[in-house]
């Protein structure tokens, strides 16, 4: 694992149209039940311009940032030993159906513990007009050869 990649941002993802098909086959993938995850007339009810997608919905558009990261030809990193260690959210408001978001990954951490490679990276996920929406913070570990 290269620990030069902690302080690298890649660039910018193309932009993800959220649909609201989307919000909901996710919501029922992750057993989501509130009706404003799938009906627009109980999310409109609730103050939403459409469905609200469930608080881990992120993971769908972070998926294009850490593949950046992943395919970096000096991150040294082997997929085949990756496991997610850990993944968090923070929120400036809730993602709805209808949201064009863009996300930026910033590679924050990268520490060698006990023989294994851990790194942390933040998507920071941004509407049309560039407004915060969500940061989504993965840590990843690269399990080393012994392990």
């Amino acid at each position: 694992m290269n620990p030069e990649l902690q302080g690298r941002v890649f660039p910018p993802t193309a932009p993800y149209v959220v649909a609201r098909e989307k919000i909901r086959e996710f919501s029922r993938a992750v057993f989501a039940s509130s009706p404003i995850n799938h009906d627009p007339e109980a999310a409109r009810a609730a103050g939403y311009a459409d469905v609200v997608a469930p608080p881990t919905f992120p993971v769908v558009i972070q998926e294009s940032t850490l593949a950046q990261l992943l395919s970096e030809p000096d991150a040294g990193i082997d997929f085949s030993r990756v496991v997610h260690g850990n993944q968090r959210f923070s929120y400036t408001r809730p993602i709805v159906a209808g949201d064009e978001l863009t996300a930026t990954l910033t590679v924050t951490s990268v520490k060698a513990i006990a023989g294994n490679a851990m790194v942390t990276a933040e998507s920071s996920v941004v509407d049309a007009v560039g407004e915060h929406v969500v940061t989504a913070v993965s840590t990843l570990v690269v399990r080393g050869a012994d392990s």
